[in-house]
């Protein structure tokens, strides 16, 4: 990424001369005017997302780069951003990254060029140059549910790991012993930490996780329907899938229907990030539900600590387990009916 001293030598002039044009100094000359900006279009140099120290106001206004808008569990963290901002003093401009990381990074420039104050992430994947020159230049950023490894920024998210072992003994109670899981995008963080902890509470039981009994999802529904087909088609299929997203459930429950079965008779379904409509399924879904709300109301705060020059805290909020009827339950189970042999759960260090 250009930097303003790139800019300086493009167009000839002082890395002062530089700062004047983009802070629309009077004292500059047109012609000078005119090399500086013709040279920050040649690099494609972006002032706010690099030099934070240009800025001379502040906007009130926060950035919000959401992984999808038509994940049901996106559009609640949403929902609880705007509100706590509003709270605050604060709006908000949200970002669809669509699960694709040029469109995340499309919005982060976009949205560091209106000059917002500070900016909420939910990654799409383990890296980004962009934000992590923005990071370094000393913008005001918090991760939220995912993060980007090995980046000093606070991180506000939930810790699945023990609920997903609560669900593996929930399961283990039930008789179920062939599980399968549905992943997401190992390159997400949330992808590959919900896999290791299936796979650790697994073991505990003393029960395998063959390659064949883990699906490559990518959090979108189709996607789930590819992996949960997959699954029926082989000679031994699971007695129970486990989607670790809500939409990626979906998908498995439509490829289940599809083949004429039911759920739990045939197969048993449960799901990572309960939704409101999983209730309304038939069966019920049981399913892991994380603080949606709270932890959006934390990243906001944790975002204007930084802004007003209060140091942010990282925040990890525990997810809970909700039994339903999809995995063979009868009427009345106990969210917890047995004690899990799991280890600890383990939290951010960020």
């Amino acid at each position: 990424m250009a930097s303003i001293k790139d800019v300086a030598a493009e167009a000839r002039v002082s890395v002062a001369t530089v700062s004047r044009v983009l802070n629309d100094h009077p004292s500059v000359s047109p012609a000078a005017r005119a090399q500086v900006l013709a040279a920050v279009e040649t690099l494609g140099y972006r002032p706010n997302a690099v030099a934070r120290s240009l800025r001379t106001d502040q906007t009130r206004t926060l950035g919000l780069v959401i992984s999808d808008v038509l994940n049901p569990y996106f559009t609640e963290l949403a929902r609880s951003v705007e509100e706590e901002a509003r709270a605050l003093g604060y709006s908000v401009i949200i970002g669809n990254a669509d699960e694709r990381p040029e469109l995340q990074d499309h919005h982060v420039r976009t949205l560091l060029d209106r000059r917002i104050d500070g900016l909420l992430v939910s990654p799409t994947d383990g890296g980004s140059p962009l934000m992590l020159d923005a990071a370094r230049a000393g913008t005001a950023m918090v991760f939220v549910d995912r993060w980007i490894p090995g980046m000093d920024v606070p991180v506000v998210r939930a810790d699945g790991r023990t609920a997903i072992h609560d669900l593996v003994t929930h399961l283990h109670t039930l008789g179920h012993r062939r599980l399968a899981i549905i992943a997401g995008p190992a390159a997400t963080t949330t992808g590959s930490e919900r896999v290791d902890a299936f796979r650790e509470a697994l073991q505990a039981y003393g029960l395998p996780l063959p390659d064949a009994y883990i699906g490559q999802g990518d959090f979108q529904a189709a996607s789930g329907r590819r992996a949960t087909e997959e699954f029926l088609d082989l000679p031994e299929p699971p007695e129970v899938v486990f989607a670790a997203d809500n939409l990626m459930a979906l998908g498995a429950l439509d490829a289940i229907r599809a083949r004429g079965m039911r759920v739990p008779d045939d197969i048993a379904l449960a799901a990572f990030d309960d939704i409101a409509w999983f209730v309304h399924t038939d069966p019920p879904i049981t399913a892991i539900a994380q603080p949606t709300p709270e932890l959006g109301r934390a990243a906001v705060r944790a975002l204007v600590d930084r802004i007003e020059g209060r140091p942010p805290q990282s925040v990890t909020l525990p997810a809970r387990l909700v039994v339903r009827r999809s995995c063979g339950e009868s009427p009345g189970e106990p969210p917890y009916p047995h004690t899990s042999p799991h280890t600890s759960p383990q939290r951010s260090n960020t």
